[in-house]
């Protein structure tokens, strides 16, 4: 009895000093487990050890609290080999605790080590069967080591090798019940035991990082910080959508009026008898399109009118891209409108000059700047 108190006490403790670790699978639903014995029962005294040793198999369905206690019902059924003619002539069902020594003294990695050991301790119901009136029951106690090989990348399974130690606590009127070699047996048996998957996805327990309160309010500002935060970026991210969109709108109502305008003809008159004509093009081209061919037959009817007249040419280009390419684009602007007097009119070229003048500012509307200017002149 003193060694099942010590047992006790010692669990206990090792209740307490595992309460401080934090711990997956722990649940009451967590670390079931289910195994199946078989092997030898003989007395521990007045006999010899094999001549009456006799069979004995049974079932054991388990619970692990901690990384290092747990508990177990045992039921445990002896084969006959007496004159009582019953199938069994003992059964014992034991409520035993069970301490795991590895993890007792050298602390719980996480995961069951390949090879371990449990101290088993616990009390039970000795039944001895016989045929018509013989029947009788006892208290038992029993104490015994399970030597556990955990197997497979899950430790999902255990061969087990038990063992132990049975007491019939019959006793006299003199004594009660009592510890008493004469009344003991030895249980050698082995089995096999499946460890039930828990709320973690693991055949075991696993350990956790333990946060203290400092650190759970550290994080809890960082991640309300960060949901501040991206609010914040969520708003601005809208402002510019939909600053994007109202410029896509604009920029969309600009083209259709663009494209709802027709052919741009400024002619002025001056006391010099100075005439303009306006030829337009579209944005990065320097082809004239068949839009604008009537401001260019309008200079060349009046040059084949006027024989002294002359014209000047003058490119521009609207303000996209660099200056490079802008002043290459008016160039060829102004020189298009040349070919086109001189190949389909037959306009001489000495009567035409061509310049490219980059970035016209005439007009407010910078899409607008993307002409030809034609300047005639008759005082020659």
């Amino acid at each position: 009895m003193k060694k099942t108190i010590l047992l006790v006490a010692l669990s206990v403790a090792t209740l307490s000093v595992n309460a401080q670790s934090l711990l997956r699978g722990s649940k009451f639903t967590d670390n079931w487990s289910l195994g199946v014995n078989g092997g030898g029962v003989t007395p521990l005294t007045h006999s010899a050890f094999f001549k009456n040793m006799r069979p004995t198999v049974g079932v054991e369905l388990s619970k692990q609290l901690t990384p290092v206690f747990g508990f177990g019902l045992e039921g445990m059924w002896s084969v006959n080999t007496s004159s009582s003619l019953t199938a069994f002539d003992h059964s014992n069902v034991s409520l035993l605790g069970k301490v795991n020594l590895n993890n007792l003294f050298f602390s719980y990695t996480g995961t069951p080590r390949v090879f371990e050991v449990e101290a088993v301790a616990g009390a039970g119901w000795l039944h001895s069967y016989a045929i018509g009136s013989g029947d009788a029951n006892y208290l038992s106690s029993k104490f015994g080591l399970n030597l556990n090989f955990n197997l497979g990348a899950e430790k999902a399974w255990t061969i087990a090798v038990k063992p132990a130690l049975v007491y019939n606590l019959e006793g006299t009127e003199n004594t009660g019940c009592r510890f008493d070699a004469n009344n003991a047996a030895i249980e050698l048996t082995a089995g096999i035991v499946y460890h039930f998957k828990g709320s973690n996805g693991k055949h075991h327990m696993t350990l956790a990082k333990a946060y203290n309160q400092a650190e759970v309010n550290d994080l809890n500002a960082k991640i309300n910080d960060l949901r501040t935060q991206a609010q914040e970026d969520a708003k601005n991210a809208q402002a510019l959508l939909d600053a994007a969109n109202s410029k896509i709108s604009g920029l969309e109502t600009e083209l259709k009026d663009c494209r709802k305008q027709g052919p741009i003809v400024k002619t002025i008159t001056n006391t010099n008898q100075t005439l303009e004509s306006v030829v337009t093009f579209r944005q990065g081209k320097t082809s004239i399109e068949a839009s604008q061919l009537p401001n260019v037959e309008r200079i060349a009817t009046y040059m084949k009118s006027h024989p002294s007249s002359t014209v000047v040419i003058k490119g521009y280009a609207s303000p996209e891209g660099s200056a490079e390419i802008n002043a290459k684009i008016a160039q060829q602007r102004a020189d298009a409108v040349k070919n086109s007097l001189m190949s389909k009119y037959g306009i001489a070229s000495n009567r035409i000059a061509a310049e490219g003048q980059g970035v016209g500012d005439m007009f407010s509307e910078p899409d607008w700047n993307r002409v030809s200017i034609c300047t005639l002149d008759e005082s020659k």
